[in-house]
């Protein structure tokens, strides 16, 4: 059985850890993506906004294509 599938970038956000904003930004993904394969870390970076540090996490999800 052949398929194909699409992968797009997502980046999470949380006032905790990386690990609570990639949480976040597949929990939130998933509300309107279906059959949600992979999420692969590409990137991790912290922001500083108002003195409290914002962590960020730069995700690729992949999910099954349908045509």
């Amino acid at each position: 059985m052949e398929s194909v599938y699409k992968v797009v970038e997502i980046i999470g956000t949380s006032e905790k850890s990386w690990e609570e904003a990639a949480r976040v930004a597949v929990d939130t993904a998933s509300k309107s993506i279906r059959d949600l394969r992979v999420a692969e870390v590409k990137e991790l970076d912290m922001k500083v906004e108002e003195g409290k540090l914002i962590f960020r996490v730069k995700l690729n999800i992949s999910f099954k294509y349908e045509a």
